[in-house]
């Protein structure tokens, strides 16, 4: 039987063993990066991580990915160390490359975007969380489904497999397109209550806080609003747009909304099905920008959520730059940002340092805005 369908029972906690592959034209730097964030993915998604691997590769096997010899070396290796998951750190795996790796090693084999879908069906919390992370696996796995046998049982179990669950298992294409379609309809009533939301609010100032997963934006928001989104120290661990009010001075109050945290390579159909949501960042008046100031490459960071908002076309507004966590900073770390970017808030989330500058910078949004409100309104009456 295909063996991408004869999905292989796996435990809570999955033994994993993570493979990238690095060309002679890539940097070493870059692909442990890439690396680490991955084994960060898949301890999130409540992997176990046996060991990871860099293998050198310049031509991808058509059948296998990797060459035949290094296939033979990883099958031992797998039986002697019960691994359960194999995870490229690639995006997409073809359909006959699954099978056959799971045909010839008897694990699971799965690539980057599946572990990040699989961890936003555990995250999706509210009733269109949850529609838009299922539409977003159904779309991944519609044009994946002849490949994969004609079925979705590799839905069912295990990191890479949570999702519609088993009532889809014995689906195929026309059902999958139907579900597509009702999921759609379903989101079109969420979008127009939010556009209903986002009209009652018309006159107050809206900052979407945008930044890098992990980034600390649930953290900064309940600070500044003494609030109590849910936290954790783990990537994407929300995934609803919440709004939050926000009082800076004395009759100044502004609106916050936290959003999904960008990553590299964020699967096409998530961002698709969290469109609705992420037109929250193009619909505010601003943007509150945080960064992960320890992060071990904050400008790749920053690059990926500025390619994001330039998808978005939220590129050229105004923004906050607030770089987080400066109590896990060094003195020489903190002074180089403040170097480098001379405009950025350097602070704390979690201890408050830097807040007071931060709240200032907000406070100044606000007073510019409400000047130009002012304005406007003045020439609306002399026109009159």
């Amino acid at each position: 039987m295909d063996a991408s369908v004869n999905r292989i029972a796996s435990s809570k906690d999955e033994r994993a063993l993570l493979l990238a592959l690095r060309r002679s034209s890539e940097k070493e730097a870059g692909i442990l990066y890439s690396l680490d964030e991955l084994k960060m993915l898949v301890k999130t998604a409540g992997g176990i991580i046996v060991d990871s691997r860099i293998v050198r590769r310049d031509v991808i096997d058509a059948a296998y990915i990797i060459g035949k010899g290094f296939l033979e070396e990883l099958k031992g290796y797998i039986v002697e160390n019960k691994i359960k998951l194999l995870v490229f750190d690639m995006n997409n795996i073809r359909p006959a490359q699954v099978r056959n790796l799971e045909e010839k090693l008897k694990c699971r084999v799965v690539g980057r975007n599946e572990v990040i879908l699989d961890i936003f069906a555990r995250r999706a919390r509210s009733s269109e969380a949850q529609i838009q992370v299922e539409l977003a696996q159904l779309q991944y796995i519609l044009p994946r489904l002849k490949g994969l046998g004609g079925v979705l049982s590799r839905l069912g179990g295990g990191i890479g497999t949570r999702g519609p669950g088993e009532k889809m298992l014995e689906t195929d294409r026309r059902h999958v397109q139907k579900r597509i379609t009702a999921l759609k309809k379903k989101l079109k009533r969420y979008e127009a209550h939010r556009s209903r939301t986002r009209n009652s609010r018309r006159g107050e100032l809206l900052g979407a806080v945008v930044g890098y997963t992990n980034a600390g934006k649930s953290t900064l928001i309940n600070l500044l609003a003494k609030d109590d989104l849910f936290v954790e120290n783990r990537l994407f661990a929300t995934l609803d747009s919440y709004t939050r009010s926000v009082f800076l001075a004395y009759g100044k109050k502004i609106l916050l909304t936290d959003t999904v945290g960008f990553i590299r390579n964020l699967p096409a159909n998530l961002i698709e099905s969290f469109r609705s949501t992420l037109e929250d960042i193009q619909n505010a008046d601003f943007l509150l920008h945080i960064i992960e100031g320890t992060a071990p490459d904050i400008n790749t960071n920053m690059s990926t959520v500025e390619a994001e908002l330039a998808d978005l076309q939220c590129s050229d507004m105004k923004r906050v730059t607030f770089f987080n966590k400066s109590d896990q900073m060094t003195d020489e770390d903190a002074n180089l940002l403040k170097i480098q970017y001379p405009d950025a808030v350097i602070g704390s989330a979690l201890t408050g340092e830097g807040i007071d500058e931060l709240r200032q910078r907000l406070i100044e949004v606000y007073e510019s805005a409400e000047r130009v409100t002012t304005e406007t309104q003045s020439h609306r009456g002399y026109g009159e």
